[in-house]
């Protein structure tokens, strides 16, 4: 069995969510189609609940009532038979319905979650709808039936491989079937998301719970680029990578795919593969546990809105402790860090959440003086980097020379060189290094 994940783009109207049936067609075999919801809309959701929570629920009744009559249009559009249209305009009422119901009085996140949910049950209904009205053999497994995350937030896999096999189980006559991302259950069995990569996490992990063929994850371009087209000429689209060379380009700016998806598919040895919704004939990104390849440099991708934070303290010089007590300042804060490097005297890490950066400041002046740079961009460059390489950290290095480096990351992985500077100079660095690497 196969997962397919289609992005909101690809259902984001009537004529793309009926050429998503045609598309689905051409993949053999028993499949999961794994949706978002349609382009536009989960924004749109969280507006309307910002504003409630806000205390203007006039406003995001409004925004409510637009978003309704967008969605009529999208039906009237979508269908040619009557009984579809009426189950549609059903559905719209009552989901509708649902959020009107929920911005009256008292709002809470628990509310606005649920709220957040809807984009998803639409899109993924309106498509069942369709491909009914087409005469396809289909069903529909609901997310929040199996799909569901622990105290921590994180996915019990175990439950979703339970669940969902139960609801396989019961249509084996049927070869299509549709999902929601993004959307779960938490451990009290609350209406939650997965936050962090959303849909394409949804694909992975159900590719992982069943032991999937492959997992696709389609998008709007040609599969994960060895650098950012939008700023680089001539780039191109990678073949092959590995996991940890997926896992380190999507962390770092590649924004194909979330670097959070890796890695249920990794675990599980579930290969996966970026296709393009729009050019469905290209061969795409495939990574797999097999994807390095020795003496090759695969990609560069940037990640901005880096604060990097200096530590300078005498007491380090000879000492043990001292950077547990740092970390410790991080963890207590839930403060991930993305660099950091040492120095006999002197400590410099960088973060990209910046919520609690005063408190962490203020802490960590107890250990010795703390300066801090805003408006910084991780430069990573990904590929082959073992302990029997030559010189690749050498050209990396000396294609951004004439550039002011903030901090070098090298040798605590493989598979990759990262460099901090000035977010001013970032497309420079990006430009330089395509130019030097490929």
């Amino acid at each position: 069995m196969k997962v397919l994940k289609f992005g909101g783009t690809s259902v984001g109207s009537p004529e793309r969510m009926k050429g998503l049936e045609e598309l689905i067609g051409t993949v053999n075999g028993r499949k999961i189609i794994v949706l978002s919801a349609v382009a536009g809309t989960t924004n749109t959701l969280v507006d309307i609940a910002q504003n409630c929570l806000r205390g203007d629920s006039l406003k995001a009744i409004r925004i409510c009532n637009d978003l309704k009559e967008q969605y009529d249009q999208f039906v009237a559009d979508l269908y040619t038979k009557p009984e579809s249209l009426k189950l549609a305009n059903e559905l719209l009422n009552d989901r509708f319905s649902l959020i009107q119901k929920l911005l009256e009085g008292s709002f809470s996140p628990e509310q606005e979650k649920i709220i957040l949910a809807q984009g998803e049950i639409l899109s993924t209904t309106l498509f069942f709808y369709y491909l009914k009205e087409q005469g396809e053999q289909v069903a529909i497994l609901p997310a929040l039936e199996f799909m569901k995350t622990d105290q921590e937030g994180e996915p019990i896999i175990s439950f979703i491989e339970e669940k969902l096999g139960n609801l396989l189980d019961a249509h084996k006559d049927i070869d299509l079937f549709i999902t929601q991302g993004y959307i779960c259950q938490d451990y009290q069995r609350k209406v939650s998301n997965l936050r962090r990569g959303g849909s394409d996490y949804s694909a992975s992990l159900i590719g992982a719970a069943i032991k999937a063929e492959e997992v696709q994850i389609w998008t709007d371009i040609d599969g994960m680029h060895n650098n950012d087209p939008r700023v680089v000429s001539n780039t191109r689209p990678i073949a092959h990578l590995s996991f940890n060379e997926a896992a380190e380009l999507a962390y770092f700016g590649a924004k194909i795919l979330h670097p959070q998806s890796v890695f249920p598919a990794q675990k599980y040895n579930v290969p996966v593969r970026l296709l393009n919704t729009m050019n469905p004939q290209a061969p795409g990104t495939l990574i797999s546990k097999e994807g390095r390849e020795k003496g090759v440099i695969k990609a560069v991708a940037a990640k901005d809105g880096i604060s990097a934070i200096h530590i300078h303290s005498s007491r380090m010089l000879m000492a043990y402790g001292f950077l547990r007590k740092i970390f410790e300042v991080f963890e207590k804060y839930k403060t991930p860090i993305d660099m950091i490097t040492t120095s006999e005297v002197a400590v410099s890490l960088s973060i990209d959440e910046v919520t609690f950066l005063d408190k962490i400041v203020e802490e960590l002046q107890q250990f010795g003086a703390v300066d801090v740079d805003q408006d910084q961009t991780i430069v990573c460059v990904v590929g082959d980097f073992g302990a029997n390489t030559h010189g690749y950290a050498a050209r990396v290095l000396d294609s951004v020379k004439h550039l002011p480096l903030r901090m070098i990351s090298y040798g605590g992985s493989d598979y990759n060189v990262s460099i901090l500077l000035d977010t001013e100079h970032k497309v420079e660095a990006l430009r330089s290094l395509h130019n030097r690497l490929f």
